[in-house]
């Protein structure tokens, strides 16, 4: 009887084990993988649903960071080893063209979403609109999946498309901060040429001069902000913006090539009170 006492307690400490065990598998197993994002919509064909995300769950004309993964209709399982690109394209009245955007790439320690940016640089109207495409290849075997998407014009200027002294034209689109806050927030763009109505490349090595204003505060500026620089490392430019209370902010720009020739922008001064190329937040 004195052994059966202690065989009890241990075969009911090993059963909780199993359960928690078995808890803590089913627990990874259901991992979400996209919990802090919201779904935009899902892009089908005949073999695969590609779910589609942002934070805010939706596309908005400018930056728009996505992550997307791929669900496989016949086994409702998420796909972990696929190659995609995507293609936007923008169908207008008279012509179609595409954007400036990244690679898409798997995004690192996770299992099964991809994710990229795509630079909208102009909104859907009643006539017009964009699509996307994915192009992706699983196994060996290729596949493709598109659908029309909706993309709102933006309530601030978050992008501006232009043609520089140079005679190229250009797209400049506002990566960062997306929450700006009263301080001196890290500022992210991203500058690309048009080559032809498919070809975005980024331009490297220029300089973007900032100067940010207040227009119903006197169009007083802020200080320790710094010009944006290129970073080969991420392909973007980067540099400090100071903003000293919160409301609107028009950051004016100036853009200046490799040689430190002026392609686009002016000073602001008493007389000048914005330059022609810039961006802008509220918050």
């Amino acid at each position: 009887m004195k052994i059966l006492k202690f065989i009890i307690p241990l075969v009911a400490f090993s059963f909780f084990i199993s359960c928690s065990e078995d808890d803590n598998n089913d627990d990874n197993a259901a991992i979400n993988e996209v919990e802090n994002l919201i779904k935009v919509q899902n892009i089908e064909n005949d073999t695969h649903t590609i779910e589609v995300y942002t934070q805010s769950g939706v596309l908005m004309q400018g930056y728009n960071e996505i992550t997307i993964r791929i669900k496989d209709k016949t086994t409702n399982e998420f796909v972990e080893n696929a190659t995609v690109s995507w293609t936007p394209m923008m169908h207008m009245t008279e012509m179609s063209h595409s954007c400036p955007k990244s690679e898409v790439t798997k995004v690192t320690g996770k299992q099964t979403i991809y994710s990229g940016y795509i630079i909208f640089q102009m909104p859907e109207n009643q006539d017009e609109g964009w699509d996307l495409t994915f192009n992706y290849s699983i196994g060996g075997t290729d596949y493709q999946a598109v659908a029309v998407i909706s993309v709102p014009m933006s309530p601030r200027q978050r992008v501006t498309t232009f043609m520089g002294a140079d005679g190229v034209k250009y797209i400049l689109a506002l990566i960062a901060p997306q929450q700006p806050e009263v301080a001196v927030n890290d500022m992210t763009v991203g500058l690309y040429k048009m080559e032809n109505m498919m070809s975005f490349p980024v331009v490297k090595n220029y300089t973007i001069a900032l100067d940010p204003r207040m227009p119903s505060m006197g169009n007083h500026s802020s200080p320790n902000n710094e010009d944006l620089t290129y970073d080969d490392t991420i392909m973007l430019y980067n540099g400090k913006l100071s903003l000293t209370m919160t409301g609107y902010w028009k950051l004016n720009l100036k853009l200046l090539n490799a040689n430190n020739e002026l392609l686009k922008g002016e000073d602001v001064t008493e007389t000048n009170e914005s330059s022609s190329l810039y961006l802008e937040l509220e918050f």
